[in-house]
């Protein structure tokens, strides 16, 4: 069983900073400009989100975040692994420690939008697995192609 660390961040070292760098590039890449909502440094630093780092010794392999949309409602942010450590188990240690937080914190839902495109479809894998569905836009969303919004009720 891998040995993996969560650990809060805050965003000032240089290889979370490297990496999230590599998750905006991804997503610009992947979508159109309207179409990306993966949040900039200063965006994850907000009072509502909490964002955390998942390593390996001192490998960074990933990173997630929690937004508090409301006193029962949160949103999965900026879940991303490094492509060395896809397939691992990275994410799903990562999306665990989320839905655990967001229970402790007595949230009844939590949702996520992610990409309605084909490299978005391992992600889309991921969160069914856990039990998200389709659902319609919320918080500041519009309809959009190229999104599709999940939740679940916890």
């Amino acid at each position: 069983m891998n040995n993996y660390t969560i650990k809060p961040d805050n965003l000032q070292g240089s290889q979370i900073r490297a990496l999230l760098e590599r998750h905006l590039d991804e997503m610009r890449a992947a979508s159109p400009p309207e179409s990306v909502h993966a949040l900039d440094l200063e965006g994850l630093r907000a009072p509502n989100i909490t964002f955390w780092s998942i390593w390996d010794g001192d490998q960074l392999l990933g990173c997630g975040a929690l937004k508090q949309l409301d006193a029962e409602h949160g949103e999965i942010k900026s879940m991303h692994v490094h492509s060395d450590a896809r397939g691992k188990g990275v994410a799903d240690k990562m999306l665990n420690h989320i839905l655990d937080t967001a229970r402790t914190r007595c949230y009844t839902r939590l949702s996520l939008e992610t990409g309605s495109m084909a490299e978005f479809a391992p992600a889309r894998k991921l969160y069914e697995k856990y039990g998200f569905t389709q659902c319609p836009v919320f918080g500041d969303y519009q309809p959009d192609v190229n999104s599709i919004c999940m939740t679940k009720v916890l």
